[in-house]
């Protein structure tokens, strides 16, 4: 009389739960880049909302405002500590809209960075400054 098996053997569902965690540890590091990608995203985002306002109040005024509030709505997010503007004191400086990134709350890779976005003339703008990583960065965005 034959005795048909059923279900795995302990070694079978070992080398399974093996194969499992090589692919997981391979799989983690690659999800916490995408991430601080994602959460660097909202910092490009959030200072690219400042551009027309920007360009409009240059256009209008001839000089660069003093703060970002005077243009911008938004100046904060999820990950985005604050927007602020440094340089552009008369019309001939470029204007710098810097974001820093929050110190708790986000990927331990980006805490307390910055990204800037740098204009001359309110028409063409860089976001290729800061001290964020590269490859956390959007393409356009890489030096």
């Amino acid at each position: 009389m034959s005795h048909l098996q059923k279900g795995f053997t302990l070694i079978e569902l070992m080398i399974v739960v093996a194969i499992i965690g090589i692919l997981a540890a391979v799989a983690i590091p690659a999800y916490q880049d995408y991430i601080a990608r994602s959460q660097v995203s909202e910092a490009v985002s959030l200072t690219a909302g400042g551009k027309t306002p920007l360009a409009e109040y240059f256009a209008d005024k001839g000089a660069w405002p003093s703060s970002a509030d005077a243009v911008m709505g938004n100046l904060a997010g999820k990950y985005v500590s604050n927007i602020t503007i440094t340089g552009g004191n008369s019309a001939t400086t470029a204007v710098t809209l810097q974001a820093t990134m929050k110190t708790t709350g986000v990927n331990s890779s980006i805490q307390g960075s910055t990204l800037t976005l740098t204009s001359s003339d309110g028409k063409q703008w860089s976001c290729t400054g800061g001290n964020i990583d590269a490859k956390y960065r959007p393409s356009t965005c890489r030096p």
